[in-house]
């Protein structure tokens, strides 16, 4: 599923797709739900801060993406087995162990996000 902002218009209550800016990234691609997707089975470090929690406040998790959602990441440790469901709310940054994939797939004729200058 790709998320794609909307505006109202006037009275009504049909959504309309944002303007684009030409040379920038489409809003609807720059997600980082979207990034995580594109790199599924990728080995990863996910940096969390938990505030107010008396036993860690900062924690890392390593492990394979499985999965990644508007509002959480799913990571299983290889080594463990054991499988992380994070709240994107907590997450701070990510890093890869290899070349993060950041193409996705032109629908329509539309440009890859490489030919986009970042935001």
């Amino acid at each position: 599923m790709q998320t794609v902002p909307f505006q109202t218009t006037g009275g009504g209550s049909a959504p309309s797709q944002a303007p684009q800016v030409p040379g920038m990234l489409p809003i609807e691609q720059s997600y980082i739900e979207n990034i995580l997707r594109l790199n599924k089975g990728k080995l990863v470090t996910v940096y969390a801060t938990f505030e107010n929690n008396r036993e860690w406040n900062a924690k890392k998790f390593e492990g394979i993406i499985e999965a990644a959602g508007r509002d959480h990441v799913i990571l299983s440790d290889p080594q463990s087995g054991m499988r992380y469901l994070i709240p994107m709310v907590y997450v701070d940054y990510v890093t890869f162990e290899e070349e993060i994939e950041y193409d996705y797939p032109s629908f329509g004729g539309a440009p890859s996000l490489s030919q986009y200058s970042p935001r």
